[in-house]
């Protein structure tokens, strides 16, 4: 496999260690039932104790050697198997860190999930097995024959038969073993997408009283994960029996042509021992062979798995020459000019030749209907997506020309659902700018209208922050996510509806303690809210991903009827007078 050969390349001198301890302990378990053969033969038919005790001293001897050589072989082995797993998996998370929302949406979080930890593993458990049986195998095979030749040419005529017959039956498995084992995967990936929707969505699936239908659909999907994994057992089950069926009757062949050949005197006690000893051990390399043989289908389609991840690249292309912060010419200042951005294989864009300016000192808003095009709108910015037509610029570089860090630094986004990281709520407010001082997160607090009910919470800065934030409101979570902007201090600040869990007093509170610590920097807000847009200094309507207006609230409830519509759908006349 192309990828296992990639990340194994790196530990050669590892793997040259391991080869030749297994080497080693392969030929001295190799060469003990010679020195049995010998005792028997030579020592026990002759009375001859001083050659029993010297032999036996030596086959002590290699025994000691062999067992010393497997113990470093293993060890070895599972060293490097483990470190190449690691490999995989930070290759696989760097490499998702990289992709846009389009990427992630392609694999589909559980689908990553199970091809960094689960898919990942089982090619570390092939590298594992590679390393501790692949190795010593076909070294027992070939110097099990060559040794079993040298002790009798006639009766290893039985090789003959027996070795091809075992290669069928491990060559027949394995080829219908392949595809159950990528159904296996594929079913995996569904038990991770059930399994992580109902945690996530448990609050909507007790107030529905859907817990049967949940119970019933992971049933489902458990089951047929089950299902076509006792069809690959049902494979496997096949394989022993009938690899084992094939060295018992080897054995019992050795032992009856073995007899006879004693009785013509055409070979010894002794011999035939050894012969028999050789016939297991080349039978026990083809089982471990055979073993082997049942990992590499399920671990090849995981391979394939993992490296369709990491063959895949993003969308948003970094810069070829990074510009840094001190580049940017005008400071705070963002242009959209002649925007568009498209789904791949959508017959329309979700934007179309959008055009804005946000200056700094100012509040510019964006409203539209549900589905024009308004956080997409705004994930261009910090380049979440690329525009697929058009500019966006940020201090008057256009944002894939960025560094990364320069964009992130100048940009501030909370966005439509907030997200908490599990640790502390420091840790948290501390996200954008880790050397930001308490008082700094206390000032943040104050001005996201959070600091009262972090102050109630036992720990204060440091009370605990489950995943997602889910021990906090959902209004909570969207003032923490606003502080958390706030400590970066960034040039634009980005708010993706960021209000809407807020009640009205809150939000007025809010927004008037923002523009009093905005006031130098470039806000642009998209929200739903009427109240919470009409203050700003430019608003821009949008309209099935069309900018169909822009201006203050008083110039487009006298010109807009789309901005008007929206309006009065919220307020009456007096109120949006």
């Amino acid at each position: 496999m192309r990828l296992l050969r990639t990340y194994v390349r790196p530990y050669s001198g590892a793997i040259t260690l391991i080869v030749l301890l297994q080497l080693v302990q392969t030929l001295a378990t190799l060469y003990l039932p010679t020195l049995n053969a010998d005792i028997i033969d030579k020592g026990v038919v002759k009375g001859d104790a001083g050659y029993i005790l010297t032999t036996g001293g030596v086959m002590l001897a290699v025994t000691l050697a062999q067992v010393a050589c497997a113990i470093g072989a293993v060890y070895y082995s599972a060293r490097t198997s483990m470190a190449i797993g690691r490999d995989l998996r930070a290759a696989v998370f760097d490499r998702v860190q990289s992709f846009s929302a389009r990427e992630v949406g392609q694999f589909g979080a559980p689908s990553l999930i199970t091809r960094t930890t689960n898919d990942v593993q089982q090619v570390q458990m092939l590298t594992l097995m590679t390393f501790t049986l692949m190795v010593s195998a076909p070294i027992m095979c070939v110097g099990g024959i060559v040794m079993a030749l040298e002790q009798d040419v006639q009766l290893s005529a039985l090789l003959l038969a027996v070795i091809p017959a075992l290669a069928a039956i491990v060559v027949l498995t394995v080829w219908r073993m392949r595809p159950v084992f990528r159904r296996v995967q594929e079913h995996i990936d569904t038990v991770n997408r059930v399994l992580r929707e109902q945690i996530a969505g448990i609050r909507v699936i007790r107030a529905f009283v859907r817990d049967d239908h949940e119970r019933k659909r992971f049933r489902g999907a458990n089951t047929a994960l089950m299902d076509v994994s006792l069809h690959a057992g049902r494979l496997m089950s096949v394989m022993f029996p009938a690899v084992m069926l094939v060295v018992n009757v080897s054995s019992i062949a050795v032992v009856w042509f073995g007899g006879q050949r004693i009785e013509d005197n055409g070979m010894q006690v002794g011999a035939m021992t050894a012969f028999l000893s050789y016939l297991m051990q080349i039978m026990m390399a083809i089982m471990m062979a055979t073993f082997m043989f049942m990992m590499v289908p399920r671990a090849e389609v995981c391979a394939e798995r993992v490296q369709e991840v990491l063959a895949t690249d993003s969308s948003v292309v970094p810069p070829a020459a990074d510009t840094a912060v001190s580049a940017l010419r005008r400071r705070g200042h963002l242009e959209l000019s002649g925007v568009e951005f498209r789904y791949p294989g959508a017959e329309e864009p979700v934007l179309k030749d959008v055009s804005l300016v946000a200056r700094p000192g100012e509040i510019t808003a964006v409203i539209g209907s549900t589905g024009s095009g308004k956080s997409t709108l705004l994930s261009l910015v910090p380049r979440l997506s690329d525009a697929t037509a058009g500019t966006v610029t940020v201090g008057g570089v256009d944002v894939r020309e960025l560094d990364p860090a320069a964009l992130g630094g100048a940009v501030g986004l909370v966005p439509q659902k907030p997200y908490l990281f599990s640790g502390t709520i420091a840790s948290n407010l501390r996200y954008g700018r880790p050397e930001a001082t308490d008082e700094e997160l206390w000032h943040a607090l104050e001005i996201a209208q959070a600091r009262d009910f972090v102050e109630s919470m036992e720990g204060g800065l440091d009370a605990p922050i489950a995943q997602g934030g889910t021990n906090v409101s959902g209004g909570q979570r969207q003032r923490l996510a606003i502080a958390r902007a706030l400590v970066r201090k960034p040039d634009i600040y980005l708010f993706d509806d960021s209000f809407s869990a807020l009640d009205y007093a809150t939000d007025a509170r809010l927004r008037a303690a923002l523009a009093r610590e905005t006031g130098e920097a470039t806000v642009l807000i998209v929200a739903q809210r009427v109240s919470t847009i009409r203050d700003a200094d430019r608003i821009v309507v949008l309209d099935e991903g069309r900018v169909v207006g822009t201006g203050t609230h008083t110039e487009l409830m006298g010109t807009n009827p789309t901005y008007r519509e929206i309006v009065l759908s919220q307020l009456t006349e007096e109120e949006a007078a």
